[in-house]
């Protein structure tokens, strides 16, 4: 069956995708070819391989959100770690979803399963915010910038959540039967956001750096993400018959998106430097000179000092400030050597 606007029938015939078991018919589309399951201690595991891989994404993209957020000056660094929070939650419920955790049986599986595709189009959206970050057209880091990737993020994420469960639900003159709306918010949305990143951010790069090779990890971030569609929809039921179904194209195609979210980190670490001169404090250390003997000879009183002369400084009636090492200051201890000598040096009658 070939693709058809609106229709998740020839994609979910290829494609096991979250979606699937609650399109098309009343019992769903069930894929040609799918991985074996695992039972593991009495429960069967859907698709063990693409779980693992979950996990993989999890434990890889805290070590991301770590390292962004040591960048503690970095350009649009509470913004893109925005995008990876929400593709960690992706890959969290992914995996309930996947494997089976939670079945597809259970009146739970479509309220998740329409959270997944609301996050789905939200992170989506955060990657094309982030897309302009550079560009400095608000601050970024400011609660402009901030809230206005969130309110944004959040509507796109409410219309997604509400065309799924609409969907699966048949509700609001929708149907499981006809998924347009759905359909586009899943499959056609994504299409629109990749190219309109990659297009900006290489303006950007072209147009603001000197340093060419963030467009290669551009490059291999969009290969790496094309590549994971074509394998999902092309060659998932073929990959999956010539391995014997131990694993099939979705294995791949989570592998492929995960290694093109690290090179959308990879790409924002190479063109952010942090600024160390404001990295650890916000006031300048100031270095001042306190002993009398390096001060060039000049004293300058401190009234709230207790290392004072009982007259103060100067020489005469006003004592001399004592030095905190030794307890006597280079001055008092050239006073008391001269003092010991008759007429002072020179000696006032000559030699």
């Amino acid at each position: 069956m070939g693709l058809k606007f609106g229709s998740f029938d020839a994609l979910c015939e290829t494609a096991a995708l979250v979606v699937c078991p609650l399109v098309g018919t009343d019992q769903g589309v069930v894929p040609t070819c799918y991985s074996r399951n695992v039972d593991v201690g009495g429960t069967l595991i859907f698709q063990p391989a693409t779980c693992f891989i979950h996990i993989v994404a999890i434990i890889m993209t805290a070590i991301m959100i770590y390292h962004i957020r040591s960048k503690y000056t970095a350009v649009g660094r509470k913004e893109i770690v925005t995008f990876f929070w929400m593709y960690a939650l992706i890959q969290l419920i992914g995996a309930f979803l996947d494997s089976g955790i939670i079945p597809t049986a259970n009146a739970a599986y479509e309220w998740f399963a329409a959270i997944y595709t609301g996050l789905v189009a939200a992170t989506y959206c955060c990657l094309l915010i982030n897309a302009f970050v550079g560009f400095q057209w608000a601050e970024d880091g400011t609660p402009k910038s901030l809230w206005g990737l969130r309110i944004a993020c959040l509507l796109v994420f409410a219309a997604g959540f509400f065309f799924a469960i609409a969907t699966f639900k048949s509700f609001a003159g929708m149907s499981f039967t006809k998924p347009t709306a759905l359909w586009i918010i899943y499959i056609i949305w994504p299409l629109a956001c990749v190219p309109v990143y990659i297009l900006s951010q290489l303006i950007l790069v072209l147009r603001t750096l000197e340093d060419r090779w963030p467009i290669g990890d551009i490059i291999f971030g969009a290969a790496f993400w094309a590549i994971a569609m074509v394998i999902l929809f092309a060659f998932s039921t073929t990959i999956c018959d010539a391995i014997k179904h131990y694993i099939d194209g979705l294995f791949f195609s989570e592998l492929c998106v995960l290694l093109s979210v690290m090179m959308v980190y990879k790409y924002w670490d190479s063109i952010t430097k942090e600024d160390l001169e404001f990295s650890v404090g916000s006031k300048a250390a100031v270095w001042e000179v306190k002993d009398p003997l390096l001060a060039g000879g000049q004293d300058f009183p401190d009234e709230d000092s207790n290392y004072h002369g009982a007259g103060g400084y100067g020489g005469g009636a006003r004592g001399t400030a004592a030095s905190l090492v030794g307890g006597v200051s280079g001055q008092q201890y050239y006073n008391q050597q001269s003092g010991q000598r008759r007429g002072g040096y020179p000696p006032a009658g000559g030699y």
